[in-house]
């Protein structure tokens, strides 16, 4: 989320605010293209950056890149590729990490079927979707059969 609102309860600093008030300059979202093998490892590197930039613990910083790296592996095999965003959202007692995840492929039929343990459409152990949602504190799935989808994904540093 940009921009100050309201989330659950918590109000929620646009991270060009909440870097105003601390003197330093704004991080931007970057998006990065999900579109070859070599795409898959630059996102994982571009996510392990951020999460150190973040000031993640290596635990967290390890569960927000194995969800990354999860997302993207969808969006390149299911989704035909896309493109996965990184955004930086803060809040009064947390700064976090966003990835958003677009493709344009088929979309998810059923959703909560593709979130359950176990679903697999292809050769893997069926704990993607479901497994990158355990691994973030918040997830969001958008999709519309043959429109292509969205994961909005958030883990959160508390300080």
């Amino acid at each position: 989320m940009t921009g100050a609102g309201e989330s659950g309860g918590t109000t929620v600093l646009g991270d060009a605010e909440r870097r105003a008030a601390n003197g330093e300059a704004a991080a931007r979202p970057v998006t990065y293209a999900v579109r070859s093998e070599q795409d898959l490892l630059t996102v994982r590197h571009a996510v392990r950056a951020a999460t150190r930039r973040a000031g993640f613990s290596i635990v967290d910083q390890t569960r927000v890149v194995t969800a990354a790296s999860e997302l993207a592996r969808n969006a390149y095999v299911h989704g035909g590729g896309g493109a996965l965003t990184i955004d930086y959202p803060t809040r009064r007692d947390a700064v976090g990490l966003r990835l958003t995840v677009t493709d344009d492929g088929p979309g998810i039929d059923d959703v909560p079927t593709a979130l359950a343990d176990g679903y697999t459409t292809g050769n893997g152990l069926g704990h993607g979707l479901g497994g990158a949602r355990r691994l973030m504190d918040e997830f969001d799935i958008r999709t519309e059969v043959g429109g292509g989808t969205t994961v909005t994904a958030t883990r959160w540093a508390v300080r």
